[in-house]
């Protein structure tokens, strides 16, 4: 049962802001620093209930880590811890990132800050193959997941809407898992339809509006499943295509300060808010992001222990990660070819891939030297 004495309360704060500042390495390292903290060290659940919390976060949109901080203060400090796990993890990251904003926006236009993104980008490529591999072994376990993911893959390309594609893969596969169950029901075959609906084409560009920027990550927070790398998918749909308001190289660079802070990827939409419109809009971004990931814990949590043993939601689960890994795979084509532009960044990400996945070297530490042969690139330039 949840706790509300203020000594939990403040073992809340105290554990979610300190992984808040030093959680590197995206939602399956956050997973297990929050497992080492809470399960063998503090003992505020056992390895059972730990699981149950994790699968709850896998039904549900948004980002995993940042539910599993929310579910963990709920659990250890009843609604108040629900709130302090979450504003603490995610708040250390939004701050830092916004200082890398400001500084983005004053030296992006010189060579030192470009050639800085230089080196990083192709690590951040090597980074998302090097997840896309490891998700890819546990997800596509059968013949018709690796179809569905190839479908999926395709018809991004040829324009059909991410949110359409993400949960008609999902509705595919739990019909045909549960097809005996079925009676005649002619309204899953039309949902199924969906996912061929084309996107709309963009065909101007969209005016800027601070509304218009929060229901559209207010959007993406509600929908999105999978790691936070399927953002990609979901910021380039809307914020390059549909809006015009990012080119495919500051999206990139938006990913990139994402990935080399702590916490949880999403606030890269603190990166993108204040480019377009400065600290009122990064606030705004972050909120719409965030809240939605608030509103499915509370929903949740008292479903998981009948979520977890539902045929239905564990075929819907399957399908609509391979769905999410589908969508990983072509927009990191599609960002790939604006990264990978001569010999030099071929080879980082090359070398970053083996390092990752031979050696377990941590992707931190091979931004870092991304960064590092950017800046030697530039001396180098210079000379």
């Amino acid at each position: 049962m949840a706790g509300s004495d203020l000594s939990d309360l403040k073992e809340v704060v105290s554990v979610f802001l300190k992984m808040g500042f030093t959680a590197f390495g995206g939602p399956a390292a956050h997973v297990s620093i929050m497992h080492d903290e809470v399960v063998k060290r503090r003992k505020w659940l056992d390895e059972g209930q730990f699981l149950d919390l994790l699968g709850a976060t896998n039904l549900i949109p948004g980002p995993n880590s940042t539910e599993m901080a929310i579910h963990l203060g709920y659990l250890r400090a009843g609604w108040k811890g629900f709130v302090a796990g979450g504003v603490c993890f995610v708040a250390p990251a939004t701050l830092i990132v916004l200082g890398l904003a400001w500084l983005y926006s004053r030296m992006q236009s010189l060579p030192q800050a470009g050639f800085l993104l230089y080196g990083i980008k192709p690590v951040v490529i090597a980074i998302i193959l090097q997840a896309l591999w490891s998700l890819g072994r546990k997800a596509v376990r059968d013949l018709f997941l690796a179809l569905v993911f190839l479908l999926v893959f395709g018809l991004y390309f040829l324009g059909v809407n991410e949110i359409l594609l993400l949960f008609g893969g999902g509705l595919l596969v739990m019909l045909v898992r549960n097809w005996r169950r079925l009676t005649n029901t002619p309204a899953g075959l039309w949902l199924l339809a969906l996912g061929g609906l084309p996107a709309a084409a963009a065909t101007a560009a969209v005016p800027y509006s601070l509304g218009l920027l929060f229901l559209t990550f207010l959007k993406i927070g509600s929908v999105m499943y999978g790691t936070g790398y399927v953002l990609l998918a979901f910021l380039r749909s809307d914020f390059v295509v549909r809006y015009g308001w990012l080119t495919d190289q500051q999206l990139l660079d938006a990913i990139a300060i994402g990935q080399v802070t702590p916490g949880p990827l999403f606030t890269t939409a603190t990166f993108i808010g204040y480019q377009l419109g400065g600290v009122p809009a990064a606030l705004l971004a972050t909120l719409a992001i965030f809240l939605p990931s608030f509103v499915y814990v509370a929903l949740s949590n008292p479903l998981i222990p009948r979520l977890r043993s539902s045929p239905w939601f564990g075929a819907l689960l399957d399908g609509v990660n391979v769905s999410a890994l589908g969508l990983m795979a072509a927009v990191t084509w599609q960002i790939g070819r604006a990264s990978l532009v001569d010999p030099l960044t071929i080879m980082i990400a090359l070398l970053s891939l083996v390092l990752m996945l031979r050696f377990k070297i941590s992707s931190t530490w091979l931004i870092g030297a991304g960064a590092i042969i950017g800046i030697l690139y530039t001396f180098l330039l210079q000379r």
